[in-house]
């Protein structure tokens, strides 16, 4: 990661009159961080133009901006306050909250900001994939355990136990996919009907099929055989026996313990490396203060204290998909100049996915986060594109701005946010300055006040979560102010 001062560029022109061999367009703020400059149609792609004939605007997409900042400043609420508020906390297994719309949010606007077009394919690949590599051993420093949280001052991870997997992680999957499609997969058409943005893409639309039909057949028709784990630490005292057994031996379930995501996972990366406080810990059969975290009940299940990775490798396969569909809505922009063609197409794209995705779930499809089911996938992903297209048409249409400067500067900085407040390094680092024991320090003590003066435990986390939210939107503003923006 670098600091790196704002450098004005446009976006994707598709004007017949570009001289579109001598223009290299290749994107570069495609997760997460600051996204650059656009052209006054409100394109959001970037250009980096070899051409000096080409001129350079110093105009932006804001409506990307605030929904990134707006994901951002959600993933922090959910995070800190969800154990306030467990009904706003991610769902023990079945069904969403608000905290699973977050990654999909991530994920939808990584494919809007994907937006390439190059003469040289090999180059292309490999800013992509250094960029990947990155993204994902950043995310492995980040969740991969060497930080322990905020109530425990140590750090350092087991290499033999660390997590391989994790939000970043996943991100630069489905990035690494849909760039890579993007860069090898297009028809060199120029998009004057409908019908021929269709053909111009028809191929990557074909490869998003393939990603769910693969996950469909994997997560349906793989035969789960029973497992053993071993408790570690705390857990172990927690059941009569260390060893446990989950019995299995079946086919196409999608509850806990017997699904194909977690046996891909076991498989191929192994138990230790795996996330151990999964979110089914909070259901009914394995906690009795469902559905928060609480003691086992009595005659719990062997699998209440299994592994299980929520950013699974056969679930990041799905996860892509969200990114091929903010793809779909950034060509949207690059191909279609005015602002209702825009809107209409985007309101098709997205009611359509939601439909798919209630059928699939009247059909027997349930919706889960962890497992990232396909009908989880499309109401998420059409969601994302309502948000996007609302937030499009009052921030881009009608300029309705300063009432979210905060969720704009958020989202310029929006790296930065995540690996300072949402992975919790910025207040790990505070509570390393305490006086006298280690609970008397400035972030514990401020929830504190806050709880005792609203009376109230749970309103005053909240409290001290949206001033945190407020706290960072004025650092990200500060840091827009001086033109530092953080990427990697």
């Amino acid at each position: 990661m670098a600091e790196e001062r704002e450098t004005q560029t446009p976006l994707l022109h598709n004007s017949p009159s570009s001289s579109a061999p001598e223009i290299q367009r290749y994107i570069e703020d495609e997760i997460l961080p600051y996204l650059p400059s656009e052209l006054p149609e409100s394109e959001n792609h970037v250009v980096l133009s070899s051409s000096p004939s080409v001129p350079l605007k110093n105009q932006r997409l804001f409506s990307l901006d605030v929904f990134r900042g707006l994901t951002i400043a959600l993933m922090i609420l959910v995070d800190d306050a969800g154990g306030a508020f467990p009904s706003i906390n991610h769902s023990p297994w079945f069904g969403v909250t608000i905290a699973d719309f977050v990654m999909p949010f991530f994920l939808f606007i990584v494919g809007v900001s994907i937006g390439l077009k190059v003469d040289n394919k090999s180059t292309a690949t490999k800013k992509v994939i250094i960029r990947v590599i990155k993204l994902f051993l950043l995310g492995i420093f980040l969740q991969g355990g060497f930080f322990h949280g905020r109530k425990t001052l140590t750090y350092g991870v087991d290499v033999e136990k660390i997590r391989w997997l994790g939000v970043l992680q996943r991100i630069s999957i489905g990035y690494l996919l849909a760039s890579v499609s993007e860069i090898w997969l297009v028809k060199g058409l120029v998009v004057d009907t409908p019908f021929a943005f269709m053909r111009k893409y028809c191929i990557q639309w074909m490869v998003t099929v393939l990603l769910c039909i693969i996950y469909i057949c994997l997560l349906y028709g793989l035969k789960v055989p029973s497992w053993e784990y071993e408790l570690h630490g705390a857990n172990s005292a927690l059941l009569p026996s260390n060893l446990q057994t989950v019995q299995c031996e079946v086919r196409g379930s999608l509850d806990p313990p017997c699904n194909s995501v977690g046996f891909i996972d076991r498989l191929l990366l192994g138990e230790n490396h795996l996330y151990q406080r999964p979110v089914y810990r909070r259901a009914k059969e394995c906690s009795v203060n469902s559905p928060d975290y609480g003691p086992l009940p009595a005659n719990s299940p062997g699998w209440c204290l299994a592994p299980f990775d929520p950013e699974g490798i056969l679930s990041s396969l799905m996860a892509a998909v969200t990114c091929f569909v903010g793809l779909h809505f950034g060509q949207i922009i690059a191909h279609f100049k005015d602002h209702w063609q825009r809107i209409f197409l985007w309101s098709v794209s997205a009611f359509s996915l939601l439909i798919s995705g209630y059928v699939l779930l009247i059909l027997g499809m349930p919706l889960s986060k962890p497992l990232y089911t396909l009908s989880y996938m499309c109401i998420t992903a059409g969601a994302s594109g309502v948000i996007f297209t609302i937030i499009f048409y009052l921030v881009d249409v009608k300029h309705f701005k300063k009432p979210v400067i905060l969720l704009q500067w958020m989202g310029m900085n929006a790296l930065l946010i995540y690996a300072l407040a949402a992975c919790e390094i910025f207040s790990i680092a505070l509570q390393g300055f305490y006086w006298g024991s280690p609970e008397n320090n400035l972030v514990d003590g401020t929830e504190s006040f806050f709880q005792d003066v609203l009376n109230s435990k749970n309103w005053g986390t909240l409290a001290f979560v949206l001033l945190e939210i407020l706290f960072w939107g004025l650092v990200a503003g500060l840091l827009h102010m001086k033109r530092i923006y953080v990427k990697l």
